[in-house]
């Protein structure tokens, strides 16, 4: 069994400062490092390093040679990103003393996905498989509906949120995985739970996961007519720089998944996983290997 990325790559400007900049301020960052990001490579990186067999697909654009390096370095197939004639994508992303993010992103490369690159894409995948996708990439709404057609099984991560997934056929994933926010304007409604009633209301065959930050995270597993649910507790740790934390457990929470994995055993170790990425700098490269969790999360 493998699993389809088709998903965004960045070049990550990551600034640490005091405090996020406010509306007419002039900040001065206290240091600037240069990373390789998108929720799409991450989350690569993660299913990668978690174990899974991945193959990253999508568009590097002008600069974004040493984020495909980065894929192959991880052991993520590379043969389906197509190099495009336009800027590569590019997020700028604010860290402050308490290890928060906020993130100015700039589509460039990842918004060159033709029609044609799917269908030939898809064309070596089978019924059985799995296709990961986030927002940050165009044609979602046409991915979903091909690979669905194929049987495919289907994860979205509905990030970031915006009006362009009101087209997206979400009763054809199998997995919807996004934040306590992102639910909330899905559904209008605060409460997760609350959120998994209007979602399974709408669409019963589909499975839920909800992270929720330091608080944990809540899932439930649709299987027939059988509903499994279970919260995890988050683990305790200082974070430096939460960056790539969220992609870090959604390629573990797959990982899992495809290994067949109870759910319980597969959202704690996402959550050690994450725990392990946001005590360091960066996205990707922040992203521990299944070994570093069984040795406690030392440094490599």
């Amino acid at each position: 069994m493998k699993i389809l990325n088709f998903g965004s790559m960045n070049r990550d400007d990551v600034y640490t400062v005091d405090h996020f900049v406010q509306p007419g301020e002039t900040l001065s960052a206290a240091a600037l490092t240069v990373k390789a990001g998108g929720k799409g490579l991450n989350q690569s990186v993660a299913l990668r390093r978690a174990g899974a067999d991945v193959w990253h697909a999508g568009c590097v654009g002008t600069g974004g040679d040493m984020l495909v390096k980065l894929l192959q370095a991880s052991g993520v197939h590379t043969e389906l990103v197509r190099s495009v004639p336009v800027s590569q994508g590019n997020a700028v992303i604010q860290v402050n003393e308490q290890g928060e993010n906020c993130i100015l992103l700039f589509g460039g490369s990842n918004q060159c996905i033709t029609e044609e690159q799917i269908s030939e894409t898809l064309c070596a995948f089978s019924a059985g498989d799995w296709m990961l996708v986030q927002n940050e990439v165009n044609s979602v709404p046409h991915m979903v509906e091909n690979a669905a057609a194929k049987g495919l099984r289907i994860a979205l991560n509905p990030s970031p949120f915006d009006g362009k997934l009101a087209n997206v056929p979400i009763d054809a994933l199998s997995w919807l995985i996004m934040n306590e926010i992102e639910a909330a304007q899905m559904t209008d409604e605060k409460e997760p739970e609350e959120a998994w009633k209007v979602l399974h209301a709408r669409y019963p065959r589909l499975s839920v996961l909800i992270t929720l930050g330091a608080l944990g995270s809540q899932a439930w597993q649709v299987t027939g007519e059988t509903v499994k649910s279970h919260f995890q507790h988050a683990c305790t740790v200082k974070a430096v720089d939460t960056t790539g934390a969220g992609d870090t457990y959604t390629g573990y929470f797959l990982a899992g998944l495809m290994e067949d994995m109870p759910l319980s055993q597969c959202m704690e170790r996402a959550s050690r996983a994450a725990a392990i990425a946001v005590t360091r700098i960066g996205a990707a490269d922040s992203i521990p290997w299944s070994s570093e969790l069984e040795a406690g999360g030392e440094d490599r």
